[in-house]
């Protein structure tokens, strides 16, 4: 069962920085999305089907099944407004939205209309919601360096309309971070920030390898633990580490709550910002995952008022609308 968030938590300025547009999508909506296009099984237990695995396998093969139903660039509007709604709803006033870019180019889809439906949507929730996104855009790691050349290609095309930062996922062994230093290096010149998954289904060693393509956040960083001489690096640099707790436990990445690190993890000094990664599908929510590590770990409301803190500093955000979101802290009812 969810963990009940607390008033303090719904209340707390909150951003979420490890957020897949893909991953957000609720059965309910991707039911409407089977609808929309005649396809069948289109009923919501059917559709509810689509969200059952039993390890970090079967989740990707989920995730690239979900993602079949956005055939328009309606679909990427629809779920981003929605996705902006919900945010809303758990006082989140800012995201870094992973767009899996990589995935429309091996459908071979229309990336332009696309991005204009992402925007519209965007567009649509600032308004409505007075959410702030920015989008981040993901290659596919296993496809090989020469498959994350055109994604890159696009997040610079774009990189004036709020696309922010470059980074890869999926599976880690089968897409080692050394693959991609050309790749990087590119990114890095055309002033996009590069993010990395790693350490979530690979060693400390895959947490190395972002580094050494100078990685400003950490996605996951599971693994990082069993590297004491890694531990100490990223505590000194204070490189953040985008936690997602219940996504490494349905993913089967961490066996059980009481073995994720994300408790030790802070009491060694580590940044961390504490993220739902793909909420739909792993049923939470970034309040639930508040709640979570406050009941599992004796998170203190100071401690959680940290890491929302930690949030926005370690966001991709202009110095000045940082600033804007850290003021909140200061406010009367957030005063311990």
């Amino acid at each position: 069962m969810p963990v009940e968030p607390s008033r303090f938590i719904l209340s707390l300025p909150k951003a979420e920085l490890h957020l897949h547009l893909e991953g957000s999508i609720e059965p309910s909506t991707l039911l409407e999305l089977r609808l929309r296009h005649g396809m069948e099984g289109a009923s919501l237990a059917e559709v509810e089907q689509f969200y059952s695995y039993s390890d970090f396998k079967g989740f990707l093969a989920t995730f690239k099944d979900v993602t079949g139903h956005l055939r328009a660039p309606e679909d990427y509007e629809l779920i981003t407004y929605r996705l902006m709604e919900r945010l809303k709803g758990q006082n989140i006033l800012h995201a870094e939205v992973i767009v899996s870019a990589g995935v429309c180019l091996w459908r071979k889809q229309d990336f332009a209309a696309i991005f204009e439906g992402l925007e519209r949507g965007r567009q649509r929730g600032e308004k409505e919601f007075g959410v702030s996104v920015l989008w981040i855009f993901d290659a596919i790691r296993q496809f090989g360096a020469d498959k994350a050349q055109p994604v890159l290609d696009l997040a610079i095309q774009f990189r004036d309309r709020n696309v922010v930062a470059f980074g890869i996922g999926g599976d880690e062994r089968a897409g080692p971070p050394e693959w991609f230093a050309g790749v990087y290096a590119r990114a890095a010149a055309h002033g996009l920030h590069l993010t990395a998954h790693a350490g979530e289904s690979a060693g400390p060693d895959s947490v190395w390898g972002a580094l050494n393509l100078k990685a400003e956040r950490i996605g996951h960083g599971l693994t990082a633990g069993q590297d004491a001489e890694l531990i100490e690096e990223l505590a000194e640099r204070q490189i953040p580490i985008e936690i997602c707790v219940t996504s490494n436990l349905r993913t089967g990445c961490c066996a059980e709550l009481a073995q994720h690190p994300v408790r030790s993890y802070f009491d060694q000094g580590l940044m961390l910002t504490l993220n739902s990664d793909d909420p739909a599908m792993f049923r939470t929510s970034l309040v639930q995952e508040y709640a979570l590590v406050q009941e599992a770990f004796g998170f203190t409301d100071e401690h959680l008022r940290e890491l929302a803190r930690n949030s926005f500093e370690a966001s991709y955000l202009g110095a000045e609308r940082k600033i804007e979101f850290l003021n909140l802290f200061d406010s009367a009812t957030l005063r311990a």
